[in-house]
């Protein structure tokens, strides 16, 4: 019985003559590839075949990976997230200053449009803050008689008439707005010329023209400006439009509520006009008059504005009555 060695430990070739045979087949297989370019085919299929294997290999290894991207990238996105919303809000902030000075720009440019238009001197000013009684309507200015206000000047805005000074400081003033119910303005309907006086209304922002018969000529959206009759504003100036009038056969006046068209409680920019109170002397009465002329008359030697006084005898005029009453 022969020994033969078990399948494992058969031996086959050399290993010399090994090394040789793969050497040859792989220079082979270099120069078919290199010349040929016949294995370019098979190495795609072989790869192709191979790459379920090569991610399954290396999946561990980009499970690791990810797991640390996923971490970084998650602190990194909150901290840009934190960056980002107090940027938003430094944004936000200056966004709102912007539209703030924006809005105040095309305020004061709309003021030096009115300053052109209005026949008169005005100084700019604007508001500090509101009077201390809740019951009045009034603001204060930073303006006062340094710069040229004086009691009883109109103040205007780009569109009309928003209410007119009543105290004035040093470098302050009080203006009573249109609103208020203690003031009043006269007022003339720019459809039909009906002059009126029209009345502040307190906290219901709006105005009221009284006793105004039930037949006036007037009506809804009517424009209302100044008459300029009262010496204390320029005519022409816008107030206000007729929003609602009621006029009742039984009662003897209209009810006529109007509507300012200044922005009394909006702009904080104003316009003071320097005007000056110069009323004409009033002509003297046909009383005081016929009486100066009969105070003429009767006096010798005197002019109108003395007042008339007896006039005594002189000595010629003495001798003569002495004489005639000796006579008798």
């Amino acid at each position: 019985m022969e020994y033969s060695p078990p399948p494992l430990f058969k031996q086959g070739a050399s290993a010399r003559a090994k090394v040789v045979f793969f050497a040859l087949t792989a220079m082979v297989l270099l120069l078919v590839d290199a010349r040929l370019g016949y294995l370019g085919t098979i190495r795609q299929a072989v790869g192709t075949v191979l790459y379920p294997l090569q991610v399954a290999a290396m999946f561990p290894r980009d499970a690791v990976y990810m797991v640390g991207d996923y971490f970084s990238t998650l602190s990194a996105l909150q901290k840009e997230n934190r960056n980002l919303h107090n940027q938003e809000l430094s944004n936000g902030q200056m966004l709102q200053q912007m539209q703030h000075l924006l809005a105040e720009n095309a305020q004061l440019r709309k003021l030096m449009a009115a300053t052109e238009r209005v026949p008169v001197h005005s100084v700019m000013a604007e508001i500090l803050y509101d009077a201390r009684d809740p019951f009045t309507r009034k603001v204060v200015l930073n303006r006062g008689t340094q710069h040229g206000v004086a009691a009883g000047q109109p103040v205007i805005d780009d569109i009309g008439v928003v209410g007119q000074v009543t105290r004035v400081f040093p470098f302050t003033s009080e203006i009573t707005l249109l609103t208020d119910k203690d003031q009043v303005i006269p007022v003339q309907v720019v459809r039909s010329g009906l002059r009126s006086i029209a009345y502040g209304k307190g906290h219901s922002g709006s105005l009221d023209l009284r006793f105004m018969p039930a037949n006036a000529d007037i009506k809804n959206g009517d424009l209302l400006v100044t008459s300029g009759i009262d010496g204390v504003y320029p005519a022409g100036l816008a107030v206000a439009k007729v929003v609602q009038v009621e006029s009742k056969s039984s009662d003897a006046f209209a009810r006529i509520l109007c509507q300012p068209l200044a922005g009394i409680d909006r702009n904080r920019q104003l316009l003071i006009l320097l005007t000056e109170r110069d009323f004409p002397p009033r002509p003297p009465s046909d009383e005081s008059k016929d009486k100066k002329d009969k105070l003429a008359r009767r006096g010798v030697g005197f002019t109108a504005k003395e007042t008339p006084k007896e006039r005594k005898p002189d000595a010629a005029s003495d001798d003569e009555s002495i004489r005639k009453a000796a006579s008798r």
